[in-house]
């Protein structure tokens, strides 16, 4: 099993703007506008972010009447659950009003506009794309995503203890001698906090039930989806993943087509893509370079990977390096 890299912390408190844009920026999404949408009377913006493998929590708030804008997801799942106050959102043509008993949850596609009124604190959870997805039992749908509802309730049940979770692993990374020196115990509390989203996210009628979120995946496909993402930089074969499973390939080819969507080396091949282009936008210029992120992620061959990042992400490696300062 792979030792969890240490969390990154970064905490920001300012009155100006663009440097309140740009901390976003750089810790959650990079296609992100942060405008007033009144007076700035007021704007005091605070944030502190951890990140820790695919997972980024973060207590925000800007003091002042706010839109914001996501372009494209894409990559990620999001949550804004909010403490104080109130966020208004538009996603995929549905409207939701995010408050303190209620989360709003944003789908990788489709842009997003929020406003968030003055006195909004939130916390603002990033789940990157197929960590989140291993932990969902619904079939994907065509476009490769499930279907779940835009907002979950936080005043009882999966949602609270969700929100508990997530705030107290908020404030251990915070720590000094917190869970970050437990790499262990944080790998597990991470995948908690991840599995329990799953389990608190609404899904439409007729979908699997919330609090069932991997009664309909089976525990063939699942050991196999634990052993790629503990070690996505493993050099695994379909035969070496249908021994892990204990099932024959044939059956194991069959069962993620039918439960995931896509073959297993499919899915490997994604999980890398993803973690690569994680770490590149993570990353400042002259910090790393592009062959040693994908060598990290187990690709042996640049060429192939280059194509295979553009194909996926609509730009080069090197291009996702250099837009990330």
């Amino acid at each position: 099993m792979d030792t969890p890299a240490p969390a990154v912390r970064a905490v920001l408190r300012t009155t100006d703007v663009e440097q309140a844009r740009a901390f976003c920026r750089r810790m959650f999404y990079g296609p992100l506008e942060a405008e007033l949408s009144g007076s700035r009377d007021g704007f005091a913006f605070s944030g502190d972010v951890v990140q820790t493998g695919p997972l980024t929590i973060g207590e925000v708030s800007y003091g002042a009447e706010m839109c914001i804008a996501l372009g494209d997801l894409r990559t990620a799942y999001h949550v804004l659950a909010p403490l104080t106050g109130a966020v208004h959102a538009r996603h995929r043509g549905a409207a939701v009003t995010a408050d303190p008993g209620r989360a709003a949850v944003f789908q990788p596609a489709g842009d997003v506009e929020t406003r968030w009124t003055a006195d909004c604190r939130l916390i603002s959870v990033k789940v990157e794309r197929l960590a989140f997805e291993r932990e969902l039992s619904t079939p994907d749908v065509p476009g490769g995503r499930p279907r779940l509802g835009p907002a979950f309730g936080l005043a009882g049940g999966p949602g609270r203890s969700w929100l508990g979770l997530a705030r107290l692993l908020h404030h251990e990374l915070r720590e000094p001698d917190g869970l970050s020196r437990l790499p262990p115990l944080l790998r597990r509390w991470r995948d908690l906090a991840i599995s329990a989203l799953a389990s608190a996210v609404e899904h439409p009628a007729g979908d699997t039930a919330p609090d069932l979120p991997t009664a309909r995946r089976p525990r063939t496909v699942k050991r196999a989806l634990d052993a790629m993402h503990a070690e996505p930089g493993r050099p695994f074969t379909a035969q070496e993943l249908a021994a892990i499973s204990g099932v024959g390939v044939r059956v194991l080819q069959e069962s993620f087509r039918r439960h995931v969507g896509v073959p297993p080396l499919t899915y490997l091949r994604r999980l890398r893509l993803e973690g690569v282009h994680a770490d590149l936008t993570r990353s400042g210029r002259g910090e790393v370079s592009v062959s040693e992120v994908a060598h990290r992620w187990g690709f042996t061959h640049l060429g192939r990977f280059a194509g295979a990042y553009r194909d996926r992400y609509g730009t080069t490696p090197s291009e996702t390096l250099r837009d990330h300062p």
